[in-house]
C-alpha cells in the first residue's frame, strides 16, 4: 500500500520532485547560454545620455526631413509599432528603390556586437549615419542634413541643451549621437524567458521548456546566445546544407564586403531572436515569412538536424516566449520647418534604374 505524507500520495510528491529537478537542470543550462535583458536603462560608455539628448534623438528618429524626399524616417524601416521592423522582405527607400537586405529590428539592437547584417557599423551612432547617406535609403548628405536642422530654430535650441558646452552642437555626428541614446532605450525586458532565467519556474509552460531544451541540445545556442540570443558574432549561413536559391541570394557575400577576407564570404551577424514572433520576414534576404519554416531551414542547413513537426512546434513555442515588454513610445510633435529649410526631392527613380 502506497504511503501518504500529509494526505498527498508519495507518487505525486516524487513526480513533483522529479519535475522540479528537471526544471532546475534546464534553468542551469539556459543560464549558461542566455542572460535576461536588464530592467534598468542601458548606459553607453562612449556616448553619455541625458534627458535632453534622448528627447532630441526621439524627435530625429521620427523626423522624415532627415531624408532628401522628406518622406522617410528611421521609423519607416524600424517601425516601433511593429516590433522595430517594417514587415517587408527588403525596405523601400528613396524613389521607390528596394534595399538589398531585410531591415533588422532596432529593438535591443544596443546589445549587438555591431550593427547591420555585415557588422560594418561598430555601434548605433555609426549605424545612424549610414541610412541617411545611402542613395537607396534616405538619399541625403551630411551637409543637407545639417542645413535642414540649422534651418529649424527649435532644433538648434534642442541641440544646444543636449550637447551643452559645445560651440557648434548642430553637427551630423551629434545628430547620430542623439539617435543612438534614444535607440539605447528601446529594449524589451521581462519576456517569459527572462522571468524563467530569474528563477520563475512556471514562466514557461511544458511545451516551451521542451522547445528550450531542444534549442540548446540541437546546437542553436552557439550562434544565438547572450542577452540578445544573437548578435554576438558572424557565422556562415548554411553550414551543413545551403538553403534554396529563393532563400539565399547568390551575390550577397555578407561580411566579406567589409573585411575583404576570403574566410568571411557568406558570413553574417547572427540576428537577435528577441521578439522574433513579431519580426517576420526572416533571414537577411527576408524571403521566409513563416517561423516554423525558418526553424526547419536552420535545423537542416545550419546544425544538420532534421527536425520533425513536433520538434519544430516546440522550438517555435519557445521562440514565442522571447517577446518582451514593448517600449511605449508617444509620437513626438516635430518642430516646424522655415523658409530656409531645404525643399523635399520627391522625384521617382525610373524603374529601369532601380536596383534589383
Amino acid at each position: 500500500m502506497m504511503t501518504k505524507s500529509f494526505g498527498i500520495p508519495c507518487s505525486l510528491i516524487l513526480a513533483a520532485a522529479s519535475l522540479w529537478a528537471d526544471d532546475a537542470a534546464l534553468l542551469k543550462k539556459a543560464r549558461a547560454s542566455f542572460k535576461p535583458i536588464p530592467g534598468e536603462a542601458f548606459q553607453l560608455k562612449a556616448n553619455q545620455s541625458n534627458p535632453e539628448k534622448i528627447a532630441l534623438g526621439k524627435m530625429l528618429f521620427f523626423d522624415p526631413r532627415l531624408s532628401s524626399s522628406g518622406l522617410i524616417s528611421c521609423n519607416s524601416c524600424h517601425n516601433l509599432g511593429t516590433g522595430g521592423v517594417d514587415g517587408l522582405e527588403t525596405s523601400v527607400g528613396h524613389g521607390w528603390q528596394k534595399g538589398p537586405r531585410n531591415s533588422p529590428t532596432v529593438l535591443n539592437a544596443v546589445f549587438n556586437i555591431a550593427q547591420f547584417w555585415d557588422g560594418r557599423a561598430k555601434d548605433l551612432q555609426e549605424q545612424a549615419m549610414g541610412p541617411v547617406q545611402a542613395a537607396v535609403e534616405m538619399h541625403s548628405t551630411p551637409e543637407r542634413t545639417v542645413a535642414t536642422l540649422r534651418s529649424i530654430p527649435e532644433y538648434v535650441e534642442r541641440f544646444k541643451r543636449a550637447f551643452a558646452g559645445e560651440n557648434d552642437p548642430v553637427t551630423f555626428r551629434n545628430m547620430a549621437a542623439a539617435i543612438e541614446v534614444f535607440e539605447a532605450t528601446l529594449t524589451t525586458p521581462n519576456s517569459r524567458l527572462d522571468q524563467f532565467l530569474k528563477g520563475k519556474m512556471d514562466a514557461l509552460n511544458a511545451k516551451e521548456k521542451t522547445g528550450l531544451d531542444l534549442f540548446l541540445s540541437k546546437g542553436c545556442a552557439p550562434c544565438h546566445s547572450g542577452v540578445n540570443l544573437g548578435g554576438t558574432g558572424y557565422f556562415p549561413f548554411g553550414v551543413v546544407e545551403k538553403p534554396g536559391a529563393d532563400v539565399l541570394p547568390p551575390n550577397d557575400k555578407g561580411r566579406f564586403a567589409v573585411t575583404k577576407t576570403a574566410s568571411d564570404e557568406y558570413r553574417f551577424k547572427s540576428p537577435s531572436l528577441r521578439n522574433i514572433a513579431l519580426t517576420a520576414p526572416y533571414f537577411h534576404s527576408g524571403k521566409v515569412w513563416d517561423l516554423h519554416q525558418a526553424v526547419a531551414i536552420m535545423g537542416t542547413a545550419q546544425v544538420g538536424a532534421k527536425l520533425d513537426d513536433a520538434e519544430i512546434d516546440q522550438i517555435v513555442a519557445f521562440l514565442e516566449s522571447l517577446t518582451g515588454d514593448q517600449p511605449k513610445i508617444e509620437f513626438p510633435i516635430l518642430p516646424n520647418r522655415t523658409a530656409s529649410t531645404p525643399l523635399p526631392d520627391t522625384r521617382v527613380m525610373p524603374a529601369s534604374a532601380r536596383p534589383e
